[in-house]
């Protein structure tokens, strides 16, 4: 009798401990899988940009991206042709800062394998003077500061075009223009263009020539508003929109999609368009 009483006893618990540990097991499994979906890290994207306005552009659509699950990090430069060089280097995901001759000139130069992801923005390039109001006012012989961005030529040429102050050689692409491609100079201008990009704001503020012209990242970022301040402006109606760029293996990253997507937002775009007044002007392709 005890005998029977001690074996039932024995089995009762071998089978409470039976389901147990089947409970257990699948307790964890839950918790596992509950786990997986609850940590997945978020995507980190390096972009490398110049101060103003690409900085601040990335800086507003971070937290956006931050909901999507892509973490943005912005690395600043003031010297152009060093973003490229950590592009190149994979030091950075992407790119922010050039318009899309610069892009191709610098590709040429350097053989880089890049892709460009999108169109974002446009910045102007303003003509500056402390002497005279407009480009009309210009006496003869007239000094013209230029910096040594070749890419910038054909922007500065269209403008000195459109105020009828030069012509171009017949069929010379605006884009590739240099100032060799002047036809007609008839106030005999005079060009200098061996300038630091970044110079070109203190050559302005010491009045050294009678007009200097400015890239609107180097204006605004030094207090200058190319809408107010400049005497005459480049349109709105340019192929110099400033463009993501990448490494051509990630043309298809979808965090860098994601980025591009809320870069070319509404939202973004009256950002731009409140913040800068002009002086940078948002692009939709």
């Amino acid at each position: 009798m005890t005998k029977s009483i001690f074996k039932k006893a024995l089995f009762s618990t071998g089978a409470l401990l039976l389901l147990a540990a089947c409970g257990n097991g699948e307790d964890t499994a839950s918790d596992a899988a509950n786990d997986s979906g609850s940590t997945e890290e978020p995507t980190t994207i390096t972009v490398g940009a110049t101060n103003t306005p690409h900085g601040e552009i990335l800086e507003f659509v971070k937290p956006t991206l931050a909901e999507e699950g892509v973490d943005l990090e912005i690395v600043t430069y003031t010297d152009y042709p060093l973003i490229n060089e950590a592009l190149a280097n994979g030091d950075l995901d992407a790119n922010y800062f050039q318009h899309v001759p610069y892009y191709e000139a610098a590709i040429e130069e350097n053989g880089y394998d890049f892709a460009n992801v999108g169109g974002i923005h446009i910045e102007p390039i303003a003509a500056y003077s402390q002497r005279h109001e407009s480009l009309e006012d210009l006496p003869d012989g007239a000094q013209i500061l230029v910096s040594s961005n070749a890419p910038d030529y054909g922007r500065i040429l269209e403008i000195l075009r459109d105020a009828d102050l030069i012509t171009l050689e017949e069929g010379v692409d605006i884009t590739d223009a240099t100032f060799d491609d002047i036809a007609e100079n008839p106030r005999n201008l005079e060009f200098q263009y061996d300038y630091d990009p970044a110079l070109m704001v203190q050559l302005y503020n010491n009045d050294e020539g009678d007009v200097v012209f400015i890239n609107s990242n180097f204006a605004v970022d030094n207090g200058i508003s190319p809408v107010e301040d400049s005497i005459a402006i480049q349109s709105a109606d340019s192929p110099y929109a400033n463009i993501i760029a990448v490494n051509a293996e990630d043309a298809e990253n979808e965090a860098i999609l994601k980025l591009v997507e809320e870069l070319r937002s509404q939202e973004t775009q009256d950002f731009i368009l409140e913040e800068w007044g002009g002086a940078v002007v948002s692009v939709t392709e």
